[in-house]
């Protein structure tokens, strides 16, 4: 999200209204287990390369309607036949003024576009639209103040009571870094703000929210900034969870959490959500957000050095700092029917090398997660990376549902660059890794891992069956991979 448009989402001053509620006089309901929406990881587009690019350039980010057709008919061309069905904004354009809200206060205008322009466009192109919104956010004004539907709450009163609310900074300086109006969720009334946000977004055509910077809600740190914001708890966090996965799978909404904080080893964000990123954002991309590199730095386009910290695991967002690592620490979170790893979006034009280019492909249909692409249709170099996002035979694993897992979650282990898993039609794959600046040798015995000892092998970048074995073995280029298909001697 760009930190320098944030205020295109901040609402007017916060009076105080009398609720006369506390989150301890909730009452305590039984909570069932939650019914998520049944879904694959998805596969998309993504504006964030533009916007990023135009904000270092210093130019204006939102995107003029020329290059949004231009991408929209290039992803329609070269990504749609391949299962890419999803446009998804981000951040950094325009998305909040006071002419561009509903009469409930949710969202009408992205950019240059309505929303309903632009779900028209995508659709017109056999894409969907996906968006990024929050329904913490409180877009309406408070001076036109409406009423949530099904009640006679006005939306004012949503919003943080100093007089009723316990907020973990409630100093002055922790409400300059309110860079969001949230809504509190303990709040009469915010259960309806909610559940109206996704059946507006369902009835426009939008299935898919991906909701930020659920740290700083959650306990006011996360964005970057040496002061806290206010911090509304985590009975608060997980009481919006809860009322985001009702409301989201009653109007058939997928959900993608970004920035949690992921505590107590992401039990919330596991319960509760579709999809939860597990690492920090890409940036300008390159080998290091995926793995971070061997002297463990890189530099954001001279703006600051952005350490990726291989190997090590914070207590807090973002616990991680690369893709790898991400996805082997919370493995164990992931799996059929459980919440997906989301490993942020991916810029294969930024990579080094074809073989950078085939592990961050593989490694996230492996680990089952989306494949978000954020080049463009004028990227340099886009037509020799475009083949990467092409593979049928590792796409099949998306379409499939698969989720692989590695050997070891300790992130300083050889073996937690070997991965695994089973296909829904007995198959399985095994995935070798090596994220090393020099070659390595990566093997897999079948017995002892897998029911049968020996299997016939097809290696899915390849396109060739290798015969029957009893194990994979290769000498893996730096940065390089191997991807399997094992599949029973008939």
């Amino acid at each position: 999200m760009s930190f320098l448009l944030i205020t295109t989402l901040l609402m007017a001053c916060n009076p105080a209204f009398d609720t006369g509620w506390s989150i301890d006089q909730v009452p305590d309901d039984p909570i069932p287990e939650p019914v998520l929406v049944d879904a694959k990881a998805p596969l998309y587009w993504t504006v964030y390369e533009y916007c990023f690019e135009a904000e270092h350039a210093h130019q204006n980010t939102n995107m003029p309607k020329n290059i949004w057709e231009a991408n929209i008919e290039w992803v329609e061309k070269n990504l749609l036949p391949y299962g890419y069905n999803m446009i998804v904004t981000d951040g950094f354009m325009s998305m909040h003024s006071d002419l561009s809200v509903n009469s409930q206060g949710y969202m009408t205008h992205y950019g240059v576009y309505s929303l309903k322009e632009l779900v028209a466009l995508c659709n017109a192109h056999n894409l969907q639209l996906g968006i990024y919104d929050n329904p913490l956010w409180l877009h309406a004004s408070l001076q036109v103040n409406p009423v949530i539907d099904g009640t006679n709450i006005h939306v004012s009163s949503l919003i943080y009571d100093p007089s009723i609310d316990h907020v973990l900074h409630p100093e002055e300086s922790a409400a300059e870094n309110e860079w969001f109006t949230w809504i509190v969720p303990s709040h009469p009334g915010a259960k309806e703000y909610i559940d109206g946000f996704f059946k507006y977004y369902a009835s426009i055509g939008v299935h898919y929210i991906r909701m930020d910077f659920m740290s700083v809600f959650e306990d006011g740190t996360g964005h970057g900034t040496k002061n806290p914001a206010r911090g509304y708890g985590r009975e608060e966090y997980a009481l919006a969870l809860q009322y985001i996965q009702e409301s989201a799978a009653r109007y058939g909404v997928f959900t993608s959490i970004v920035m949690p904080h992921c505590y107590e080893h992401a039990e919330l964000e596991a319960r509760y959500c579709n999809m939860m990123r597990t690492e920090a954002d890409v940036f300008c991309g390159h080998w290091a957000a995926f793995s971070g590199l061997e002297n463990e730095y890189f530099d954001v386009y001279g703006d600051a050095t952005y350490y990726r910290h291989r190997g090590d695991v914070g207590g807090s967002w973002p616990q991680c700092n690369n893709v790898f690592d991400g996805f082997v620490h919370f493995s164990d979170k992931a799996g059929r029917g459980k919440v997906i790893m989301d490993g942020d979006f991916t810029r294969l034009t930024t990579l080094s090398s074809d073989d950078e280019a085939r592990s961050v492909i593989s490694l996230q249909l492996v680990a089952g997660g989306p494949v978000a692409c954020a080049d463009q249709f004028n990227s340099a170099n886009i037509d020799h990376y475009l083949p990467f996002y092409q593979n049928d035979e590792l796409l099949a694993l998306n379409r499939d549902g698969f989720v692989g897992q590695p050997l070891s979650r300790d992130l300083n282990s050889p073996d937690s660059q070997i991965w695994y898993g089973q296909m829904s039609d007995g198959d399985w794959i095994v995935a070798l890794f090596n994220r090393e600046p020099l070659e390595q040798q990566r093997s897999f015995g079948f017995l002892g891992h897998l029911p049968l000892a020996e299997y016939k092998v097809r290696d899915l970048w390849e396109h060739q069956d290798m015969g029957s074995a009893s194990s994979v073995s290769a000498l893996i280029p730096s940065h390089g991979c191997k991807v399997y298909r094992l599949t029973v001697n008939k």
